[in-house]
């Protein structure tokens, strides 16, 4: 198949290295079939919203990379009025821009409002790059103090950042994304919708914008499809993402809408962090650190939970490929074709295999994964980078030969 590309991953490299850094988190990728990383701006130090910034990222890449990636650039106040900053961050080679419009939880990724994302979107027109968006909006809450309010209930953080986040940015959003449009004054841009949680009023907005020819796409994730908030025990912070993952009718909904084509691809949305800052042992869900560690198993995860749902291996080459490889402008990948990167994965389907302390994981911190104790059924046997062998018979290339994909036109 296709190697899988992952637009959405957090490698936390330079600065916060500890968390998980290029080699480990490359290494966990080759693993799991994933040929192609995007890494996000933020969550690294210093994050990545200059030339300046992204040659650190640069810098920290080379030769310690095991398969190909990219970066996306940091839309954030200080660079969004600015046009000609916005314009050497894109000239120096990010794939598209990031933004959030929430805080980030990150010092120097401050959160951007509807101003911003409007100018952002002008620059991004002359570069025909994406702005990918964290859509959740604060809202003031109605949280009744007593003792269902129990910091280390699932329901209790789900009750912090209801739905009504997430359709009121993309609200908000879908204000500007009519000057994609053909003939728009922002012709050109996209938008691009991160890890959709809400398969309700949020998802409706998104078609109905499509439908009027919006130039916009979204993902959801893994841990949306394979989770739901019923299912999670008490005290258990690995489970703790934002937006936050919900009930098991949300969860058949977003399945109902992947399956008909309404969310366009996936990605893993990988967020690691030191296992004491997930506070495990006090169960904290309201003060651990947010982020689903996944990054070596979205293949066997999506194949396995897709099961039910008839998810075929067109299906999944689509939302982990060929999709990702448009958005990211990344032409040479996303497809087994004369011309394109011998980018393949070699898997077994039907093979199962346990996530536990017998299979090698290969991220930094395995034990604040989610997916720890799951029986998962699609086994990679080898990854191909470029016709590169990085991955096989359950070892690693002892060459770092991933390379750097920055954008040059």
């Amino acid at each position: 198949m296709p190697g899988l590309i992952d637009v959405h991953v957090h490698l936390d490299d330079p600065g916060r290295s500890e968390w998980e850094g290029f080699p480990s988190g490359t290494k966990a990728a080759a693993a799991g079939g994933i040929t192609t990383l995007v890494d996000m701006p933020l969550n690294s130090f210093p994050s990545t919203v200059s030339p300046e910034t992204l040659k650190l990222k640069i810098e920290a890449a080379k030769n310690r990379i095991h398969v190909d990636v990219g970066f996306w650039g940091g839309l954030v106040p200080d660079n969004a009025l600015n046009s000609s900053a916005l314009e050497s961050l894109l000239d120096a080679g990010v794939l598209g821009l990031k933004s959030f419009m929430c805080p980030s939880g990150i010092n120097d990724f401050p959160m951007t409002n509807i101003t911003h994302i409007k100018e952002g979107l002008s620059v991004l027109a002359k570069y025909k790059r994406p702005l990918l968006v964290h859509a959740e909006i604060e809202r003031d809450l109605e949280i009744e103090d007593g003792s269902e309010n129990d910091p280390r209930s699932y329901l209790t953080y789900l009750k912090t950042r209801p739905t009504s986040w997430e359709e009121g940015a993309i609200r908000n959003l879908l204000s500007v994304t009519e000057n994609t449009r053909i003939g728009g004054s922002a012709e050109g841009a996209h938008l691009h919708i991160v890890h959709l949680s809400d398969a309700s009023s949020s998802l409706d907005l998104i078609k109905e914008a499509k439908g009027k020819g919006d130039s916009v796409t979204v993902e959801t994730c893994p841990h949306y499809l394979a989770f739901s908030a019923e299912e999670i025990p008490e005290g258990d912070t690995r489970f703790k993402c934002s937006p936050p993952i919900r009930d098991a009718a949300n969860r058949e909904k977003l399945w109902e809408a992947l399956m008909e084509g309404d969310i366009d691809m996936l990605s893993s949305d990988h967020s690691p962090t030191k296992p004491e800052l997930k506070l495990m042992s006090d169960g904290n869900f309201l003060k651990a650190w947010g982020g689903i560690s996944s990054l070596q198993f979205v293949l066997p995860i999506t194949w396995s939970y897709g099961k039910k749902y008839g998810v075929t291996l067109e299906q999944v080459t689509s939302w982990w490929s060929d999709r990702p490889s448009k958005l990211a402008g990344l032409h040479s990948k996303g497809a087994v074709t004369v011309g394109k990167h011998a980018d393949l994965v070699v898997w077994e389907p039907e093979a199962e295999f346990d996530v536990d302390e017998d299979h090698p994981i290969h991220f930094k911190h395995p034990s604040i994964s989610a997916y720890l104790g799951r029986r998962l059924s699609g086994k990679v046997v080898s990854t191909f980078v470029r016709g590169n062998l990085v991955f096989g018979e359950g070892k690693h290339a002892s060459d770092a030969c991933g390379s750097l994909q920055l954008a040059t036109t």
